[in-house]
């Protein structure tokens, strides 16, 4: 068995985990600093940077204490060194090369976005009696954990992602559409060319006055919604796997701003802003979140769909924290005819048990970084 400690300091979450063979999860701590960030509607670098310094000792220690094991016990640490933001990753690199040079162990540096792809691979530690799963346990096509190793059960551990596969990767600030032909072989199709998915979710939701972050707030506000009542652009780019939310974020603030005109006294206003109370009481917040949801998705998956029939992969799966919305997943689901894998959405946002199954594919290829390993913020994949 090889136990790989797995680092993640990439923005605002600090997270330390241990992973067995690259999928099952013995521990996975996460430090969140959401609740630091919220007044200020995102993620303030310089705070998060500090926060990291003070969690990270204490959440690997307590990684491998919910793990049941001992530094001794530990194959390699690796630890993302890009893309994020830059104080945020110095924390976390800097701690595992400390790890690495004490323990003497490999080290290996992890892209944050291949990272996200792999938690597609992670299965939780979870018993089951013999004979079929425990009470309260997902029936067959839900979310299953790894298993005892007792023949009468090890059929119930879900097979890993099959090759080749098409990932499509979204998050806060990135936007990928990423084909896999085996592990550590990438090409990218599409990607953002302005604003991320999650990036324009979060503009939008802090428009719209919602909290933050804004791709849930979105998300829960939209269940009320008609997605029909604004057409909002889509752009498709002609034939392109690109990207572009940018005019979709600014059709939302121009559809605001024209109702605003309407008002005694209702001035222009910039995105950064958010609706003032007195319009927002009169102006339907779930029809604009869920118009603007469905303009993100309906992109999103027509041109995933699209790609998985043109490079006939095997599957798709999805990957990030905007993979957590129900309603992107739901509509790939209905729209690709080949099976679609989505991680548990606890495994969508930040986590370090991701960094750890990447880490042990990179270490079954003997991928080992030197202990000049440095941040790269703008890190691409492929």
């Amino acid at each position: 068995m090889t136990l790989i400690l797995g680092i993640e300091t990439s923005c605002d979450e600090t997270a330390a985990a241990v992973v067995a063979n690259g999928r099952h999860i013995l521990s996975n701590i996460v430090a969140s600093q959401m609740e630091i960030h919220r007044p200020y509607g995102g993620v303030f670098p310089e705070l998060a940077s500090r926060q990291h310094v003070l969690s990270i000792v204490p959440v690997i220690r307590d990684a491998l204490s919910t793990a049941d094991v001992s530094w001794d016990d530990i194959d390699a640490v690796a630890v993302v060194h890009g893309p994020g933001l830059t104080g945020s990753l110095v924390v976390g690199v800097n701690v595992a090369k400390a790890l690495a040079l004490s323990h003497d162990w490999p080290l290996i540096g992890i892209n944050h976005l291949e990272a996200h792809i792999y938690a597609n691979w992670l299965v939780e530690k979870q018993v089951f009696e013999e004979g079929g799963p425990e009470e309260g346990a997902p029936e067959e096509g839900g979310e299953k954990g790894n298993v005892e190793s007792s023949p009468a059960v090890a059929q119930q551990e879900p097979d890993p992602p099959e090759f080749p596969l098409l990932c499509l990767v979204v998050s806060g600030g990135h936007t990928e559409l990423v084909l896999m032909r085996d592990h550590g072989t990438y090409e990218v199709l599409g990607r953002t060319i302005d604003d991320a998915a999650g990036e324009a979710f979060d503009k939008v939701g802090r428009l719209l006055g919602l909290e933050y972050p804004g791709g849930p707030a979105i998300e829960k506000a939209a269940m009320e919604g008609d997605p029909s009542a604004y057409n909002f652009p889509r752009a498709w780019l002609k034939e392109s796997y690109d990207f572009s939310f940018s005019g979709l974020k600014t059709a939302v603030l121009r559809k605001v701003q024209s109702f605003e005109k309407q008002q005694p006294g209702g001035p222009k206003r910039k995105l950064v802003t958010s609706i003032p109370q007195r319009i927002k009481r009169q102006l339907s917040i779930a029809d604009l979140a869920a118009s603007f949801q469905a303009a993100v998705v309906d992109v999103l998956v027509e041109k995933t769909a699209r790609a998985a029939e043109e490079y006939k992969v095997q599957e798709v799966i999805l990957a990030g924290g905007v993979a957590a919305n129900a309603s992107l997943r739901d509509a790939m689901k209905r729209r690709v005819s080949l099976p679609v894998r989505c991680p548990p959405t606890r495994w969508c946002t930040d986590n370090a048990a991701m960094v750890a199954a990447t880490g042990y594919f990179h270490y079954l290829a003997g991928d080992r970084a030197g202990w000049d390993l440095d941040v790269i913020p703008s890190l691409l994949i492929g």
